[in-house]
């Protein structure tokens, strides 16, 4: 086989890292005690900043139609097709194995021990839809499941969905026409959106946040293939940099407040899509940033585990709860912030290297056989 076309983002895997944070602090801090729920902290961290990981979740979903799009668009430019039988390989190696293998936790594992520690398991998930990458699907219509684990899957299933679909409008639609495709799926994201504004789970359904996607996407387009836009990223105004990160702490303290009313939800994707895809493009592209996120090693390699990171910190913080539940140490503010915050995320890191070293690892030298561009 010929040299593979290299191409590397040495920031990626610091923001994915960012990213899950988001999420990991979203699912944290749970607790029945009704003295550290009226705490001050509690109502700025856990209430205001973290209610969901709605922010972190969004930033994934950019960055993966950023990613996937500047591949296929890549792999296009160098070979003149897409190979949508080793993209779906690719994915399908990266992708399913974690994926079942919490599946199979949740569903299996999950009840036993809860049973075990004396609780009635009660899972309202369908196990077809789950197994078909259907979850999003599944909550919107059956609720939360009672496995945290598995309601953590549905934005891996929402993402899943996209690599079904992407490549293939790469396929058929001639390459002179590709600039439209991400502005069609924002639209009709868009329209979904007006005409579904008023469903609380919009952010749940797949034609709802499509638009990060489509975004990150055409991110991806215009850094390729238009080199006006190119030039403006590269030489990117640091007072605009700036506004960017301002803007990220904005959207995590006044969320709710910024899209309350019916046509900010609407706009609610494309806005928050627009600033992370800028994020993206500065952190890769621009010449005077203020900083390089690949430049903080240790967060750049964490950022390597994070799909474990995503898929394992549910089982991490439900290990952390039930020890510290039964050892009566997580009845206090203190114990909340010095023991179970950080061992749930010291958990996270060792199952999320576990997975990847002695799991993950094996299926994605398969994927490398099937790539036509490295990312390394």
């Amino acid at each position: 086989m010929t040299q593979k076309n290299k191409i590397f983002f040495p920031n990626l895997d610091g923001l994915r890292f960012f990213s899950f944070l988001l999420v990991f602090f979203a699912h944290s801090f749970s607790t029945e005690n009704e003295l550290i729920k009226q705490a001050t902290w509690y109502k700025i961290i856990k209430i205001r900043m973290f209610s969901d990981g709605d922010i972190g979740v969004s930033f994934f979903f950019v960055l993966s139609g950023f990613l996937i799009s500047f591949l296929l668009l890549k792999e296009n430019e160098y070979t003149n097709k897409i190979h949508i039988r080793s993209f779906y390989i690719r994915r399908l190696l990266r992708i399913w194995p974690l994926y079942y293998f919490v599946v199979f936790f949740g569903f299996i594992i999950f009840p036993i021990l809860k049973s075990y520690f004396g609780q009635t398991p009660n899972e309202t998930a369908n196990p077809v839809l789950c197994s078909l990458f259907l979850n999003n699907f599944d909550r919107i219509y059956n609720g939360s499941p009672d496995a945290s684990i598995i309601a953590i899957l549905w934005s891996v299933a929402i993402e899943e969905q996209f690599y079904l679909i992407w490549p293939i409008l790469f396929l058929i639609i001639p390459k002179k026409y590709f600039g439209f495709i991400f502005i069609i799926v924002l639209l009709l994201s868009t329209l979904f959106r007006i005409f579904f504004v008023h469903l609380t789970n919009i952010d749940l359904h797949t034609f709802g946040v499509i638009t990060d996607m489509a975004i990150g996407g055409l991110g991806a387009y215009l850094i390729i293939n238009n080199i006006k836009f190119q030039n403006k990223i590269e030489t990117f105004p640091r007072k605009i940099i700036v506004l960017l990160y301002i803007l990220i702490l904005v959207y995590i303290f006044f969320k709710n407040e910024i899209f309350a009313s019916s046509i900010m939800q609407i706009l609610k994707r494309i806005i928050m899509g627009s600033t992370f895809v800028l994020i993206i493009l500065e952190q890769n592209f621009a010449k005077e940033s203020l900083f390089k996120v690949g430049n903080f090693k240790i967060i750049s390699k964490l950022g390597k585990y994070t799909y474990g990171l995503y898929c394992l910190h549910g089982i991490a913080i439900l290990i952390s709860i039930t020890i510290l539940n039964k050892l009566s140490l997580n009845q206090n503010s203190l114990q909340i912030w010095l023991i179970e915050l950080p061992l749930s995320f010291i958990l996270s890191i060792i199952f999320s290297w576990v997975s990847y070293h002695y799991f993950e690892s094996f299926f994605l030298k398969l994927k490398d056989k099937f790539s036509y561009i490295s990312k390394d």
